[in-house]
């Protein structure tokens, strides 16, 4: 039997947020201001999760582009343009909004653990969902390294007085279901997201949810089997 879950880390972009137009949108201006094509939504789904300078390198190698200085200089202005455009056209993705209410409503802790750089990823959240609705919020920052790497998970579990096997772990791409095994946390991948179902089983998480409503299932069946001893 698991051990009750109090806590519930997610990723952003793809698994709380849709947030590929604004993506896309940032790194075709990027792409503009080089001389260079755009990219589409699809490949956006593919570069992105590692933080912006790897999407940035993934775009500009796609269009022939790998120059250290000339990518250097297009990571710096791409940051620029995405204070910018971090909020165009963004929105929860359908089933979110509830399920945070389960999850408040059960006193179950929520955060969010993004390789989005963390001032965006405070305005995402606070955005679309208001103040307050996480008890913590980390995106990318000086002294903790960006996921895979599962410090970040750790220390997100440690500030809010869960153990990792206390936890759930929620993303969209390899780079999550890495982050959460490393930790120790089940993991959950969801597929309404940027990246394939196939890419998430390959990790063999210990669930996947096509639709926010099976992750309160998860927790409901849980919850019941525990509370029959079973």
């Amino acid at each position: 039997m698991n051990t009750k879950y109090r806590c519930c880390i997610f990723d952003l972009d793809g698994t709380l947020i849709n947030t590929l137009e604004a993506l896309t949108r940032t790194i075709n201006l990027t792409l503009e201001e080089f001389g260079l094509e755009p990219v589409d939504q699809d490949h956006t789904r593919k570069f992105v999760g590692d933080g912006y300078k790897l999407f940035v390198e993934r775009a500009f190698a796609f269009r022939g582009q790998q120059d250290p200085e000339r990518i250097r200089q297009a990571q710096a202005r791409y940051s620029q343009l995405f204070q910018e455009n971090c909020l165009y056209h963004v929105e929860a993705y359908p089933g979110i909004p509830h399920l945070l209410a389960f999850l408040k409503e059960r006193g179950i802790r929520t955060a969010v653990l993004s390789n989005k750089g963390h001032e965006e990823a405070v305005r995402n959240i606070e955005t679309v969902f208001g103040a307050g609705c996480f008890d913590r919020i980390a995106g990318e920052q000086e002294g903790i390294p960006r996921k895979p790497d599962p410090t970040g998970a750790l220390y997100t579990a440690k500030a809010l007085g869960v153990r990792p096997e206390e936890c759930l772990y929620l993303g969209d791409s390899n780079t999550d279901m890495r982050t959460g095994i490393a930790a120790g946390m089940d993991t959950v991948g969801v597929t309404w997201g940027f990246r394939s179902r196939e890419e998430l089983e390959s990790f063999h998480p210990r669930y996947l949810a096509d639709d926010p409503r099976e992750v309160e299932a998860i927790l409901a069946g849980q919850a019941a089997a525990e509370e029959s001893g079973l």
